[in-house]
């Protein structure tokens, strides 16, 4: 896939989020609960909306079990 800007890059790492999450068996629900952060944001971030924070790729990282590396391959 070829990524031309930034909306792009936040919509392919929104939808690589949401197979990782889902493959994980998390809901967005699940996933918000244990980041400690809404529901909307981790909506927003799937949807490519918002831009998240270096540290909540981290956490997501930690709490899906992953490298921080797959958020990246897409």
């Amino acid at each position: 896939m070829e990524i031309n800007n930034e909306n792009e890059y936040l919509i392919a790492f929104g939808k690589n989020l949401r197979k990782l999450r889902k493959e994980k068996g998390f809901t967005q629900a699940k996933l918000a609960i244990d980041l400690n952060i809404e529901i909307s944001q981790i909506s927003r971030i799937e949807r490519g909306v918002i831009n998240t924070s270096i540290s909540n790729v981290y956490k997501i990282s930690k709490v899906l079990k992953i490298g921080i590396k797959e958020l990246f391959e897409f």
